[in-house]
């Protein structure tokens, strides 16, 4: 290698990173703005608000000035919504596109829509392309128009290909900058092209090999290219073992398979083949925590579960699985109806009924939980699944034993040893009903082609309370205590 290649790649290596816009996380901890745990003060969210009531615009951006664009995004979201255009206005020009692509998604909406489509362009122009489309994905068919009027021609042409496909896929959320080499290139060759290229991708971890036909043949990690002699050929040195992703994958499917194979990024390929973008670990970061949080809200009913949500979306989400549970509740209640005539005749059935459906009804949801992150992580498959319907099987057996020990020795005491035995049955009966629904009921959503966490709450509450009722009244008549 010559001293002036070998001076190149000292300088490659040795050359400083640019500075990031704004201060540093680590830097705003403790400051006049910052609690402990990096949240905005509450006396500072005060000092801007003074400021912004008084019309002060000036006091209003010298406070908001030095925040982060993370901050900045937090703090409109602390403004109502009538305020945060107002606010947006007085600081102008600290609504970086890093400031846009942080907000809520319910706040950005507002904002995007209060703000005029040559506003909105200017901002999407600034971001990359799948920051772009979450931009302005859900707002309204024209506006969607109109704003996509005045960007320039490659963006927009680069927008309009993820909007045509579905959200939270692939092609919808991939990032279409990256890095792609043809394959008889060598190291040398790459290193020069990466350092002249004025187009490279702003971050990006690998370096994609392609054939002719632009199909990927494998990866050069930046490490390897790096501590590699110029004079190697890039087919010797990269990985030709990669995961590929089609552009019709599901988020939640592209988020699994980065996790199983540890990847950082990966290539996305269309129906021919042919490399179309990438997703990297950032991405897949969000979907995680997307997803999470969606499964858990979807469990209990609460619809999105965003505090910036409108009333009539967060009514219209909520009420409908309030009414459906409603109904299953009259299930309950008609089963309590009737042994009516035996719970007159004995009060302590009044007493200790409500016990049997509450514990169940707790069992149910345990074994729901686990139901319903094994179906989202593949771990609950139709090959396995009776396997774990048996492994829940016993562990409910060992769980209806224990309590059903517990409540028939304290119920004994209190009343009578022959309610004890009733109710101690009831609750074996109950809690392995309970299990068994909390797996079943979700796996029955998903052959359904259904998402398993919407509705199953429902139905297994009704199941247990239904079925704790029915087993401990209808075993008391039985035993003739009422």
């Amino acid at each position: 290698m010559s001293d002036d290649a070998r001076l190149e790649e000292e300088d490659l290596l040795t050359a400083e990173m640019p500075e990031e816009d704004g201060p540093h996380p680590d830097d705003r901890i403790d400051d006049e703005r910052h609690d402990e745990e990096n949240r905005l003060k509450p006396k500072y969210i005060r000092s801007v608000r003074d400021a912004f009531e008084s019309g002060d615009n000036n006091a209003v951006y010298d406070l908001v000035e030095p925040l982060h664009p993370a901050d900045v995004a937090d703090l409109l979201e602390l403004f109502d919504k009538d305020e945060r255009g107002q606010l947006a206005a007085a600081i102008t020009d600290l609504m970086s596109s890093e400031v846009v692509a942080e907000l809520n998604d319910h706040v950005r909406e507002d904002m995007m829509e209060a703000l005029a489509p040559e506003a909105v362009a200017t901002i999407v122009e600034q971001l990359e392309t799948d920051d772009a489309v979450q931009l302005i994905e859900d707002l309204d068919e024209d506006d969607q128009q109109a704003i996509l009027a005045e960007v320039d021609s490659e963006d927009r042409a680069a927008i309009e290909s993820a909007l045509a496909y579905p959200e939270e896929t692939a092609g919808r959320l991939m990032s279409r900058h990256f890095v792609a080499v043809p394959e008889h290139m060598n190291v040398g060759g790459l290193i020069d092209y990466m350092r002249h290229e004025g187009d490279l991708a702003q971050e990006f971890y690998e370096v994609f090999v392609v054939d002719e036909r632009h199909h990927p043949v494998g990866t050069c990690a930046l490490s390897w290219v790096l501590t590699t002699p110029r004079h190697i050929k890039l087919t010797d040195v990269m990985k030709r073992d990669q995961t590929l992703i089609p552009v019709d994958t599901d988020q939640e499917e592209v988020a699994l398979m980065f996790q199983k194979y540890n990847l950082i990024s990966a290539a996305v390929v269309d129906e021919s083949g042919r490399l179309v973008g990438q997703m990297t670990v950032d991405d897949i970061v969000h979907i995680i925590s997307e997803e999470a949080g969606e499964d858990v809200l979807l469990l209990s009913g609460a619809g999105d579960g965003d505090i910036n949500e409108p009333i009539r979306e967060a009514f219209s989400s909520r009420v409908r699985w309030l009414i459906a549970n409603l109904g299953t509740a009259v299930v309950a209640s008609a089963i309590i109806a009737f042994f009516g005539a035996a719970i007159e005749k004995l009060v302590a059935l009044a007493v200790l009924m409500p016990i049997v459906a509450s514990i169940g009804g707790n069992a149910g949801t345990q074994t729901m939980a686990v139901a319903v992150r094994a179906i989202a992580t593949n771990q609950l498959t139709r090959a396995n699944t009776w396997k774990i319907v048996s492994r829940e099987l016993r562990v409910a057996l060992l769980n209806g034993v224990t309590i059903a020990v517990l409540i028939g020795i304290a119920t004994a005491i209190l009343f009578t040893p022959q309610l004890g035995t009733v109710i101690a049955v009831a609750m074996v009966i109950n809690i392995i009903v309970s299990g068994m629904a909390g797996v079943l009921v979700p796996v029955m959503f998903e052959r359904l082609d259904q998402d398993p966490a919407v509705a199953s709450s429902v139905f297994v509450t009704m199941i247990t309370d239904s079925m704790g009722f029915f087993a401990f009244l209808g075993l008391a008549v039985l035993a003739g205590l009422a």
